[in-house]
Formats: C-alpha cells, sequence, structure tokens
C-alpha cells in the first residue's frame, strides 16, 4: 500500500469517529478584548480536525510501519550448510529466510530446481534447510557412511544459536533417517568475527566452513587457509582427527591418481566414487570405479597420491579372467584376513560388502564369508543382514570387484 492510498484511508476511517465538539473547544477559548475570532461552520472546523489528526496518525503508523519492516528485514542469524557444497541462509528473528546464497558451483547445482535459492525466500528456516538437504541426498552427497554434513549457526545471541542449532540438527536427521543417507551431522555456533568473514568472503565458503579450516590450522599451521578451503567438511573433519600432519591431495586428485593406474582415463562411460580415509592408517582414499566390466576399489595414499591396491590396466587385463598362483585346492583355503596380492582378505572382502550396501559394521549381523571357485576365478561370498534386509555378494578375490550382489527383504 502506498503512503498516498493509507493516508486516504486514515482520513476516511477518522471522519466518521472524530469527535463532534467544535463548539466546545471554542467555548473554552480566553476571550480577548479588542480581537476578533473568526468563526468557522461545523462541516469546515470538522474537515481541518480530520485531516490535522489524519496527517498526525499517519506518520506515527508510517514511523511504526517502517521499524517493523526494519526488524523483518533485519539479519538475527546466519546459518550454513556445508558438505563440499557451501550455502548461506540469512534468517531474521522470526526464523524466515531472508536470502538464500549459493557459495560454490557445487552449491549451485544444488539449488538448481529452487531458482538457485530465490524460492527459499520467506520460507520457515526448517522447510528450507529440509529441500536443502533433500537435494544434497538427490545429488548422491549423503550417500556413504563416512560423508558429512556441517551445521554452523552465527548470532549474537547464544542463547538463540543454541536453540537454533538443536532444531536444525533434528530437521537434517529426520531427512537423513527417512531417505536412509548415511552421512554424520556436525555443528557448532560461532560469534560474529570481522577477519573470519573476510576469510570466507576471499575462498567463496561459509564462515562455519571457515572456522572449521582455522581449527586444523590450529593443529598445523604450515598448512594453507585457501588449500584447506578446497577440501570437503568430511576431509577438514578427518584431518582434524588425525591431528593434520600433512596436507592430503583431495578427492579429484585420488580419482585421476586411480583411473591413470586403471587406465580408464579415456573411458567416458566409467564414473567414480571417492570416500576420504584421512583418519586411518595408512591415511587414504578409497575410490571406486564403475566400468562396464564390474565394479573395481583402489586405495590411493591420501598425501604421495600412490595406488595402494587395486587391478592395473583394466582395458588390456578385466576380460581376460585368470587364475590366481596358489597351491591349495580352493575348497582348502582360508581367508588371509592381511590379505596377499593375489587375495584381498577376509577382512576386505567383508569391507567391501559393508560399504556398498551402506550398512555399518555393528548393523550387520548374520554374517558369513567363504572363499569359493567360480569358473576358476577365487570369490568371496558374502552373505550378512541388516534390519529387514538380506544382502548377498560375490567379490573377486584379487581384485575386490563386486561380480555380483542382491538384496531382498528378510522374511
Amino acid at each position: 500500500m502506498t503512503n498516498e492510498k493509507m493516508e486516504q484511508r486514515l482520513a476516511a476511517a477518522l471522519e466518521k469517529t472524530a469527535p463532534d465538539d467544535v463548539n466546545g473547544v471554542l467555548s473554552r477559548c480566553e476571550e480577548r478584548k479588542g480581537t476578533v475570532i473568526p468563526m468557522t461552520t461545523k462541516k469546515t472546523a470538522n474537515r481541518k480536525w480530520t485531516s490535522l489528526i489524519a496527517a498526525c496518525l499517519a506518520v506515527m503508523l508510517l514511523g511504526g510501519g517502517g521499524v517493523f519492516y526494519q526488524r523483518a528485514n533485519a539479519v538475527a542469524s546466519v546459518v550454513s550448510l556445508d558438505v563440499n557444497p557451501s550455502i548461506e541462509l540469512k534468517v531474521n528473528r522470526s526464523e524466515k529466510v531472508l536470502v538464500c546464497t549459493p557459495l560454490n558451483e557445487d552449491a549451485e547445482a544444488i539449488l538448481a530446481d529452487m531458482s538457485n535459492g530465490a524460492d527459499l525466500k520467506g520460507a520457515k528456516l526448517d522447510v528450507a534447510v529440509n529441500a536443502i538437504v533433500g537435494s544434497l541426498v538427490r545429488n548422491g552427497y549423503l550417500d556413504s557412511i563416512s560423508s558429512a554434513i556441517m551445521i554452523s549457526v552465527e548470532d549474537k545471541d547464544t542463547a538463540r544459536a543454541e536453540k537454533l542449532q538443536r532444531e536444525l540438527t533434528s530437521t537434517v536427521d529426520g531427512v537423513l533417517q527417512t531417505s536412509e543417507a548415511k552421512a554424520a551431522v556436525l555443528t557448532q555456533t560461532l560469534t560474529q568475527d570481522a577477519g573470519r568473514e573476510q576469510q570466507a568472503r576471499e575462498n567463496n565458503i561459509s564462515t562455519g566452513k571457515a572456522a572449521l579450516v582455522n581449527h586444523v590450522l590450529a593443529l598445523n599451521s604450515a598448512l594453507k587457509f585457501d588449500a584447506l578451503a578446497k577440501l570437503s567438511v568430511e576431509e577438514l573433519k578427518d584431518l582434524a582427527e588425525a591431528g593434520a600432519p600433512a596436507m592430503p591431495i583431495g578427492m579429484d586428485a585420488a580419482r585421476t591418481a586411480a583411473e591413470e593406474y586403471a587406465g580408464t582415463t579415456a573411458v567416458d562411460s566409467v564414473t567414480a566414487e571417492v570416500d576420504p580415509e584421512l583418519d586411518e592408517s595408512p591415511a587414504h582414499y578409497e575410490v571406486e570405479l564403475h566400468t562396464a566390466w564390474g565394479e573395481f576399489e583402489y586405495l590411493v595414499d591420501a598425501y604421495t597420491g600412490k595406488v595402494i591396491s587395486g587391478q592395473k590396466d583394466l582395458l588390456t587385463t578385466a576380460s581376460t579372467p585368470s587364475t590366481p598362483n596358489v597351491t591349495t585346492k580352493p575348497s582348502d583355503q582360508k581367508p588371509d584376513p592381511s590379505g596377499t596380492a593375489q587375495d584381498i582378505g577376509y577382512a576386505k572382502a567383508k569391507s567391501i560388502a559393508l560399504n556398498h550396501a551402506g550398512v555399518s559394521e555393528n548393523e550387520a549381523y548374520d554374517m558369513d564369508i567363504e572363499l569359493d571357485d567360480e569358473d576358476g576365478i577365487l570369490v568371496y561370498e558374502v552373505e550378512f543382514k541388516s534390519g529387514n534386509m538380506e544382502y548377498d555378494y560375490e567379490i573377486n578375490a584379487a581384485t575386490g570387484a563386486i561380480l555380483k550382489h542382491e538384496s531382498e527383504l528378510d522374511d
């Protein structure tokens, strides 16, 4: 509504309700000798009083409306969601979104079907976060057990920040449980810091992620902020837990190292999934290549980029099965827990099956693992149950490739 229309409505309302007491007012005016007081008609006087009161009230209401408008559009809290996509939400005191900003290219892809975040303006914060996390799940960012999403709340009011933190953690947990995603949820509350805000702007990340980077830098000051800012939240979390001994190569470099070792860099149909395991010894990246010949897993050293295990030159060897050089019959063999160059081992076969199923070890039961011979190829047959599902895997004992897998409801 424009100011002019508002004044017109106020004047119309006041003309009906203003007191008709002009004579009373004038009778109370003190008579002054030699002074002529000009008299007006009742109708004219009413108009003057009505206009005057209407103008005063209009000014008061417009001023008050300005205050209400400022409060409704003032930023009370800044909430950031980080995986590798970094998304920032500014909200008012009523927990309504004022602006949603993607801070990197990955975030733009997540918000693509929400008009790059514009559709979330005016939405309740929990509704907006629900939509964003749902998009992260659909785009595969929260699939693996080791993946993580970080929620950061920055607010001058510590109590309000902690309240938002609890509410958003519950919201995100609900989405993850509904979608059966396995990611961990990290949370933190922050106070405003001009230096951290500048770091975030310069590196196109959220202030929440900047705080996590600074935590890692506190463990090893030789590392560089801009390099750490390119890592995912999952990598930063693992790196902090390991004491930040050095700068890891990153998931993109690990993927490239695995594909170069496998000889598939020129094959467009090959896709890869990368999980950082920087808190294990040795620190490494697990790279799973999905190819026309099956799925192949590679372990890449997190600091040197050297391939620790995996099948080399898939284009020339994957389609030509060869029997490992063994001296005992397959039926007599026992799984080797440590693994050899020709046998990934009992523990590794178990880990590959669980990771592929998205089931943690403590969620699995009725585990059964056997080494068998399938047409001249040694395979691990891995069977287990989790929840109301039953899983069955055949895994190449030499390469770790998943040859067959099935899952069904456990009757």
